[in-house]
């Protein structure tokens, strides 16, 4: 049997994410926003027939089967806010489907629009889910700002949060209150940086010929339907009409308010919690791909240190997955020792 040093030689480091987590997660749980009915605030993009409200309109589901995905849209735009869902994701095996939750204005801005993206790039049974997070900014496809890493959790057992800010300064986007990525306007990214109205859309749809190992994995239809689950809807700013020239005071007003907030800004607890999920769970990411940016751009802020774990590809030079299967491994050993030789991983 283990003795307790070796125990706490193990356990001491897990303990401290945790409450690394925990602490910011708390930090950030202030957040003042009230939630809306689903018909109240939202309408449907595509697949009406797959999109079931629930009895009290405070949820939706979204489905896809082998004749179509499904798809809701935010009734307004809005210029700036805080965008916020909570989420449970289809189970089982899920490759090649992408459930994406994001803002956008691509609708009316076809070849100018930005964009701001949750992306859920499927998953295959016993492996950790892959997602993005990117930014568009003026229509550009290719100055796209994505990174992608492995979710701590399986976000198909229960709803988790998954939030946009998106303000005149900055963007933030949140994981069940924990910040995983903030993006930091300056003069050097021009219109690269989200400036037009924009709405909230979620929608489900095959992408087997890119989403899962790029598109090694497709959709299987025998695990039809696919069912994403959206509750808790938030939509917070100032609605918009996307084609006035100048921004009014109501929404000069709610701007001010949405850059003073406590969830615009990033306190000291927090952004460890975020520099430990990103040293841990982000595999790739555009600052490092040197043969799409001989030039990182202009927002990104490059660690010399941290850059060389990365390829010029802008993956890492390791597999992440493995260590995170390694970790896996450790923990069960340890955990099997200490009860009494039960060997099954935890």
């Amino acid at each position: 049997m283990m003795n307790m040093d070796k125990l706490q030689y193990y356990f001491l480091p897990i303990f401290l994410l945790f409450r690394v987590l925990c602490a910011a997660g708390h930090a950030a749980t202030a957040v003042n926003v009230s939630t809306i009915p689903f018909t109240k605030g939202f309408s449907p993009l595509f697949g009406e027939g797959n999109i079931i409200p629930s009895e009290d309109d405070r949820s939706v589901k979204l489905n896809l089967n082998q004749y179509t995905g499904s798809g809701f849209k935010s009734s307004d735009l809005y210029n700036h806010g805080y965008f916020s869902a909570k989420i449970k994701l289809p189970p089982d095996y899920t490759a090649g489907i992408v459930v994406a939750f994001y803002t956008t204005n691509g609708d009316i801005f076809r070849k100018t629009h930005d964009e701001l993206d949750f992306e859920f790039l499927g998953n295959i049974r016993g492996k950790a889910w892959r997602f993005q997070t990117n930014m568009y900014g003026n229509g550009s496809t290719h100055r796209g700002r994505e990174e992608r890493y492995y979710l701590w959790f399986d976000p198909s057992k229960e709803f988790h949060s998954y939030s946009i800010l998106w303000t005149t300064k900055n963007i933030i986007f949140y994981i069940d209150d924990v910040p995983i990525r903030e993006i930091v306007r300056n003069d050097a990214m021009g219109a690269d940086f989200p400036s037009k109205p924009m709405g909230l859309y979620a929608t489900i749809w095959d992408a087997s010929d890119w989403a899962t190992s790029g598109g090694k994995y497709r959709a299987n239809y025998e695990y039809a339907p696919f069912v994403a689950e959206f509750t808790d809807l938030v939509l917070h700013g100032c609605p918009s009409d996307p084609l006035e020239e100048v921004v009014g005071p109501d929404c000069s007003k709610m701007d001010d308010q949405l850059t003073s907030a406590d969830f615009a800004r990033i306190t000291p607890k927090q952004k460890l919690a975020m520099k430990k999920f990103r040293s841990k769970s982000m595999y790739y990411s555009y600052c490092y791909d040197m043969l799409r940016y001989p030039v990182p751009p202009p927002e990104c802020v490059i660690d010399p240190m941290e850059r060389q774990l990365f390829k010029e590809t802008g993956r890492l030079k390791f597999d992440i997955e493995k260590r995170h299967h390694r970790r896996s491994r450790k923990r069960g050993q340890v955990m099997g020792a200490r009860n009494h030789g039960n060997q099954e991983n935890v």
